[in-house]
């Protein structure tokens, strides 16, 4: 029986585009839902073009219910992958799925990272600051944003000339290289 994924996101979902892509044919894992807060985000489009079943939940659901839970369980979820994803995941998704709950940031964690800190804000934040290098972090959710046990980082230089646009840029080509295979490599240790 294959691995299943679920893709929480908020927003446009290039990640999880580049995700389903990279399990659609297979062997092992596949994406089994999509789920978003956001009931007009485009992640549920480029879910429906791979025929991925979604769900959309609200802070109520996700919060004060077991509903996200018994959903997860039903389909046999295996891990839990956020990909722009702007929640606080709660504590008892949290037990439910220990150490099977991924997310991926813009920066090279523990450098800005927390609560407000995503998308475009991190990288104005890396601007800024003028720094030579950013990367990527992909790490286990837990209770806090951005503080989960590191499981992977990757950089890239910072060119002085370099815009918001360019540096946004380098850093979702290194999380499309990189992200799917991460998941695929935890996956396979289950």
């Amino acid at each position: 029986m294959k691995k299943r994924i679920a893709i929480v996101a908020s927003g446009s979902g290039s990640n999880a585009q580049k995700i389903m892509e990279y399990f659609k044919y297979h062997d092992q894992i596949e994406v089994a839902l999509v789920l978003s807060n956001n009931p007009d985000a485009y992640v549920l489009q480029r879910a429906d073009n791979f025929e991925v079943p979604t769900h959309v939940f609200d802070r109520h659901d996700f919060y004060e219910t077991d509903e996200i839970i018994k959903l997860l369980e039903k389909l046999e979820i295996d891990l839990i992958v956020l990909a722009g994803f702007l929640w606080l995941v709660p504590a008892n998704l949290l037990q439910k799925f220990p150490n099977k709950i991924v997310n991926i940031h813009p920066a090279l964690l523990p450098a800005y990272g927390g609560k407000g800190m995503y998308g475009d804000r991190v990288h104005r934040a890396i601007l800024a600051a003028k720094d030579e290098e950013s990367g990527i972090t992909i790490h286990f959710a837990n209770e806090h944003f951005d503080e989960g046990e590191i499981i992977y980082q990757a950089r890239f230089r910072i060119d002085p000339d370099d815009t918001l646009e360019i540096i946004k840029f380098k850093g979702q080509q290194l999380e499309h290289l990189h992200y799917p295979k991460i998941i695929e490599n935890l996956l396979k240790k289950m």
